[in-house]
């Protein structure tokens, strides 16, 4: 076993401390990577806080990362030492089911195995990339490309892939208005790959202080939700809604922008259940779709592309030892839009 260290929560609402725990050792198959960079998710923040229900304690979270192959197993074929590399939401699947041979291990009909706060298929508890390294399967790896900074790209591991997925499923590109529900990490990220897919993009958000940056961003128009006014302005107006708002709020309202067989993709995860009416949807048959993550092959399509396109999350690199501020200020909005570790701060 491999001594590590790493932040974890003990249980519920506990906040982030030191933390030394055991990693597997590398098998056959397996990488040893060195962590040197971990976005903070605002799912982080619902697992450490069991806001889903069935979080698994203790947590080291993180699900962005981003570090450099230091070991290979006897069996690996992808990976060298020294690649810089990337792990994403999840570290294994069944990889038999459909899904998983169609590439779509996301939906694993088993369940993927979670990155942290899962159970791998000897059934530890998974931690995350709050710490100093990884052992993972190599298949489950994807490659960094040059043209992207490690502490750019690790948000690409989650807020990047869970955006560009649903745009690609239901080809959103050119001659289509999209609308952006919230400008937050997923929101931000949703901005610039519209954009680079030459979509015409509008940022729906509660707060008039990101104007300027969905403006800065890409984005065609604005508006505040907090007025009636919005909701008219707007009614039938765009092709796709993605939703990306982890608060509860109104799915009907934005409904109602919709065209004639418009689509609203929700990516955030409210903690509470929301009502839905069925008028919105009948009258013009319109749908309400949800999207989680990508693929291993579409999370590397996902980098190349943002590679191509020179596109990096909009970051605030922080030491380890600032993760429970870090916290606090994503849930009031206060960061512009993901934080990024740095874990040499932990070494």
């Amino acid at each position: 076993m491999l001594p590590t260290s790493g932040y974890a929560a003990l249980t519920a609402n506990a906040v982030l401390k030191p933390f030394s725990f055991e990693r597997r050792d590398v098998g056959d198959h397996d990488v040893l990577i060195t962590i040197t960079h971990c976005g903070i998710c605002h799912s982080d923040i619902h697992q450490a806080r069991d806001e889903w229900g069935g979080s698994l304690f203790p947590m080291v979270p993180g699900h962005e990362i981003v570090g450099t192959v230091a070991t290979v197993g006897s069996a690996v074929k992808k990976w060298l030492v020294g690649d810089r590399v990337g792990v994403g939401c999840f570290v294994d699947s069944c990889r038999t089911c459909p899904a998983c041979r169609e590439g779509l291990e996301q939906y694993c009909e088993a369940g993927m195995v979670l990155t942290y706060s899962g159970r791998d298929k000897e059934g530890r508890i998974t931690q995350g990339g709050y710490s100093t390294q990884l052992v993972v399967d190599e298949q489950y790896v994807v490659r960094i490309p040059d043209g992207l900074s490690s502490a750019g790209a690790a948000p690409l591991l989650c807020a990047g892939i869970t955006t560009y997925s649903p745009l690609r499923h239901w080809g959103v590109g050119k001659y289509h208005k999209l609308a952006v529900v919230g400008l937050g990490g997923l929101g931000h990220m949703a901005v610039k790959i519209g954009n680079a897919l030459g979509t015409e993009v509008t940022v729906l958000s509660t707060s008039e202080s990101k104007r300027k940056d969905a403006e800065r961003l890409g984005a065609a128009d604005f508006a505040v939700t907090a007025t009636p006014q919005t909701f008219t302005k707007f009614q039938r107006r765009f092709d796709f809604i993605l939703d990306t708002v982890s608060a509860p709020h109104d799915y009907n309202a934005y409904i109602n922008l919709l065209k004639t067989d418009g689509t609203m993709i929700l990516v955030g995860v409210p903690d509470k259940p929301t009502l839905l009416e069925a008028f919105p949807l009948i009258l013009h048959r319109r749908r309400l779709a949800g999207s989680v993550i990508g693929g291993i092959r579409e999370t590397q399509a996902m980098l190349d592309f943002c590679a191509e396109h020179r596109i990096e999350s909009d970051i605030e690199v922080v030491p380890i030892q600032q993760v429970n501020e870090a916290y606090e200020r994503v849930l009031k909005g206060d960061v512009r839009f993901r934080f990024v570790i740095d874990l040499a701060s932990l070494k």
